[in-house]
């Protein structure tokens, strides 16, 4: 067992993740002032949005006017998603300094998510990676159903290396593996992520769990402890997979913050601030507030 990591990045994904699942058309000028907010509580990394077709993800329309509208703060990295070149383009055109790309470890997933397999859904990005390392672009890999699918079940842990591999060969600097139906428990987390850093250093991967079974926060401290430093969240739990039922619920920040800074570990988050944010958005929102710790304040 390796020791936690003295600080933790943490990837706030609730702005892209996060809203993309909600029902409502969230207005424009809430996204950018969500943000906006959330720059201002130290976060080092903010999922901004994503440039995907506005037929199938209509949250998303906006995402050049969202991403052109926010202050970007120094030292504040504001990922975009981007699921081809034509969205690459789309994404630079606002002048997008980081893109994420995304692809499943389960076959079935990837069949009903984007309509293609794994293999041909890495083949669209491939040329994104291409021109990303090109024009000087930074580029995360996202990596999901990597403990279940909710059409296939299990997924071979062979399956989950082989995509995170490819993703890290292909260039992306980070590889975030997501538990995208919360059906992790610790030591499922533990053998999945072991399995991993045979092929991709620990230095390279984020872990992004989904609170579903009230399994996150364990989850998240059984791959502390192999070392992992960077671990995604969603500003009070906003958020889930559309396309996986019952998987609303991405752990919320607050919660994963309270508990790192409780073990002494670093973020550099103001948590006061994370929460006074996450219960602004729940408002904004009109839903109950997801996290436990902003439910508390």
């Amino acid at each position: 067992m390796t020791c936690p990591p003295n600080r933790v990045r943490i990837v706030e994904v609730g702005p892209r993740d996060g809203l993309q699942n909600e029902k409502t058309l969230v207005p424009t000028p809430i996204k950018i002032e969500l943000i906006d907010r959330l720059s201002a509580t130290g976060l080092q990394a903010i999922e901004a949005t994503s440039f995907v077709s506005q037929k199938w993800v209509p949250q998303m329309a906006d995402a050049t006017d969202v991403y052109t509208a926010i202050r970007k703060l120094p030292g504040v990295r504001y990922p975009v998603l981007v699921p081809n070149l034509q969205g690459y383009e789309r994404a630079c055109a606002a002048g997008v300094a980081e893109v994420a790309v995304f692809a499943a470890a389960s076959e079935a997933f990837s069949h009903k998510n984007i309509n293609a397999s794994i293999d041909e859904s890495i083949a669209r990005f491939a040329p994104v990676m291409e021109r990303a390392r090109a024009d000087g672009v930074a580029v995360r890999g996202y990596v999901s159903t990597v403990l279940g699918c909710p059409y296939q079940g299990d997924v071979p842990l062979a399956d989950v290396v082989r995509v995170a591999r490819r993703l890290h060969e292909l260039g992306c600097y980070e590889i975030s593996l997501g538990d995208t139906i919360g059906v992790g428990t610790p030591a499922k987390a533990r053998a999945m992520l072991d399995a991993v850093t045979h092929v991709v250093p620990i230095s390279a991967l984020a872990v992004h769990f989904h609170d579903t079974r009230g399994q996150a926060l364990a989850n998240i401290l059984a791959c502390l402890e192999r070392g992992v430093g960077v671990v995604d969240s969603s500003v009070s739990g906003v958020g889930g997979c559309p396309y996986a039922r019952g998987a609303s619920g991405n752990v919320a920040s607050e919660d994963v913050i309270y508990m790192l800074h409780g073990m002494g570990i670093e973020t550099g988050v103001d948590l006061p601030k994370l929460i006074e944010t996450g219960q602004w958005l729940s408002a904004q929102l009109q839903r109950d507030n997801g996290s436990k710790v902003g439910k508390a304040a």
